[in-house]
């Protein structure tokens, strides 16, 4: 768990300096979070966005280049907002930033937030030596920032896999860091955050980067205090937290007419190997899934794993429907988790319904910011705003 910490901008850093008079667009004073405007970068199928909306803010703009992402987007997210144009499927190397501010009605300053999940396939553990190093994806990263700086929001969050902090993406690292000083940007350290901290029933570690324009400086406990904590802890250290949720809610009964409703198709053999396997187990052993290469490697331990449904799922990936990849089997039935079941624990409304298939469904919800998780966090930054912009000329917040 990452204590809160108390994060200032540069210019609050500097304010016993003589005051340098800064030529920026000020938006109007926002006074609720309805008027809070969200732009949701490498949207996918919109689990920042709808943590936006479940936090009341306004998504103002979300671009993402992947068909099927974006056709699940705009059936369930953007058709449902004032402006339904809101949804830009294009590849972001290749739209320039002053194209889709028209297209989305913003002028510089005028997002409040931008949010935004670049691809995180260069960075992620399962990915063996160096073969992060040199992904063009990796540069995605960068290509970020060059929205940042056009659309001038006052925030910026990013999330990616731990493994972006790894010594061999240092310079991806350092080039987003140095790119935030020049546009003027204070950036804070790094932060992992667990989502079953903060009320989802998913154990799902990611980073978050959280930049602050030093032209409108804000005062900002980050991360926010964790809401959830691990039911092992002692009532009297526990705060008033609640404990963490268990998976089990996932596996309640779908609806008959609920399209997602579905799971791969096994094999008898492995239908077997499911019959063997205990709650929480997945070892060959447990399983019986033993061959001679196999003898004296017990292999990854999760691979056709079985779901606790008494603690928090495990992560949900891209390939998380797929017992084969990871802990991803019913917790009393012979079979991989449902689309639905796997929405579930990322928290997307009952409603959602994924297009593309089977395998391209998992890889949007696997792609995912967990929605409570998202709700949390832009909450937290939103009222922030709010307060300091309220806050009287002159005064501390």
């Amino acid at each position: 768990m990452m204590e809160c910490r108390h994060f200032t901008s540069a210019a609050e850093e500097s304010s016993s300096a003589a005051p340098k008079q800064l030529d920026v667009m000020q938006p109007h004073i926002r006074n609720t979070l309805q008027e809070i405007l969200i732009v949701d970068l490498f949207s996918g199928a919109g689990g920042f966005s709808l943590g936006a909306i479940q936090a009341g803010l306004s998504v103002a703009g979300a671009l993402e280049i992947d068909k099927n992402a974006s056709k699940s987007y705009q059936t369930n997210i953007a058709s449902k907002t004032k402006n339904e144009k809101i949804l830009l499927n294009e590849d972001i190397l290749y739209l320039d930033p002053a194209d889709a501010m028209q297209h989305w009605g913003l002028e510089p300053g005028q997002c409040d937030i931008i949010v935004g999940g670049p691809p995180c396939q260069g960075f992620s553990t399962h990915r063996i030596n160096n073969a992060g190093v040199g992904d063009p994806r990796n540069k995605l990263l960068g290509r970020y920032f060059e929205y940042v700086a056009a659309l001038r929001p006052r925030i910026f969050l990013v999330e990616n896999v731990p493994g972006l902090l790894w010594p061999r993406h240092k310079e991806y690292l350092e080039q987003f860091y140095e790119m935030g000083r020049l546009a003027n940007y204070h950036i804070a350290e790094p932060v992992i955050l667990n989502a079953c901290d903060y009320g989802v029933m998913q154990n799902r570690r990611r980073v978050f980067i959280l930049g602050i324009d030093n032209e409108r400086p804000i005062s900002l406990a980050w991360p926010p205090e964790p809401t959830h904590v691990s039911p092992a802890l002692p009532e009297a250290l526990r705060r008033g937290k609640q404990p963490w949720l268990p998976a089990k809610e996932a596996f309640r009964p779908a609806s008959i007419s609920d399209l997602n409703n579905v799971h791969m198709n096994h094999s008898k053999e492995l239908i077997e190997v499911f019959k063997n396997t205990p709650i929480n187990g997945g070892s060959r052993s447990q399983s019986g899934r033993i061959l001679k290469c196999h003898t004296s490697h017990t292999g990854h331990k999760d691979v056709y794993g079985r779901i606790d449904p008494s603690k928090p799922a495990p992560t949900m990936t891209t390939a998380c429907i797929n017992p084969s990849k990871g802990r991803f089997v019913h917790p009393v039935e012979n079979h991989g988790i449902t689309v639905r079941q796997a929405a579930r624990i990322q928290g997307f409304p009952e409603d959602f319904i994924f297009h593309g298939g089977l395998m391209a469904s998992g890889a949007q919800i696997g792609n995912a910011v967990p929605i409570k998780l998202a709700e949390v966090l832009l909450k937290h930054i939103s009222t922030g705003i709010i307060q300091e912009e309220s806050a009287p000329l002159g005064s501390e917040s």
